[in-house]
């Protein structure tokens, strides 16, 4: 799923271990409550995207504004 556009997606509680979402448009998107081991979002956008109670998310990489994290926290790394 490198690259992919999933802009708006509902991807609550989805099992995405070991997933590829490198430069993937991900601005909006509910992953809330998604399983997210050993995923990779290096590039990928999560603009206003929500992950909250997301499992083993790893933001390394990834680009965040305004994202929910899985413990509630709105995170930025945009500047």
């Amino acid at each position: 799923m490198a690259g992919a556009d999933l802009r708006n997606a509902d991807l609550s509680n989805a099992r995405l271990a070991q997933s590829t979402l490198n430069g993937a448009d991900l601005v909006n998107a509910n992953l809330s409550s998604a399983y997210l081991g050993e995923a990779s979002f290096r590039g990928a956008t999560l603009r206003n995207a929500n992950l909250k109670d997301a499992v083993k998310f790893d933001s390394y990489m990834a680009i965040l504004c305004n994202t929910v994290m899985p413990d509630g926290s709105v995170a930025s790394t945009e500047r």
